[in-house]
């Protein structure tokens, strides 16, 4: 139990797939990632908790990431156009819709959203470490139910159990 939680968790950790990948991996797996299969209630909590965790931790080591990292010309001419690109992108959403449109952005599973790019383009927009958190929470639990719903709804048509189960 312990080796699929920490797999769950390594999964989530994973910048563009988090939770939108751990949770169908944990309730669909099969028992690949182990020998017992655990409870989608289980998978779904791990899985909200460890990407919560993910985004406050992004979020809170950007600063000194950026501070450490910016004096590189390597950092300047690499990753500053990627984290403009998340500004770019979550700039929008915060300007109209302050901390739900963070949230909105974190929980919409759409290839480029989540914790990751939400923490980013949050920290750089300087929304505040407290209405950070709570969109962050609120953004994951979007996010968690509706990967979950889908899931589900997946695991119960008979032809793709055939697919799962091979």
């Amino acid at each position: 139990m312990l080796t699929q939680i920490l797999v769950l968790t390594l999964i989530t950790l994973i910048p563009g797939l988090e939770l939108r990948a751990s949770i169908p991996v944990g309730i669909l797996g099969g028992g690949w990632i182990g020998e017992t299969q655990l409870s989608p209630v289980v998978v779904v909590i791990v899985c909200l908790i460890a990407n919560i965790l993910l985004g406050w931790a992004v979020f809170l080591l950007m600063g000194p990431v950026i501070r450490l990292f910016e004096r590189f010309r390597w950092f300047q001419r690499w990753v500053d156009p990627l984290l403009q690109r998340a500004h770019r992108k979550l700039g929008p959403y915060v300007q109209k819709y302050g901390g739900i449109g963070v949230a909105v952005f974190i929980g919409v599973p759409l290839p480029g959203s989540g914790v990751y790019t939400g923490a980013v383009g949050a920290y750089l927009l300087g929304v505040s470490k407290r209405s950070f958190a709570w969109a962050n929470v609120l953004g994951v639990l979007i996010a968690g139910a509706a990967v979950t719903a889908v899931t589900l709804l997946a695991s119960n048509v008979p032809w793709l159990q055939w697919i799962i189960k091979r």
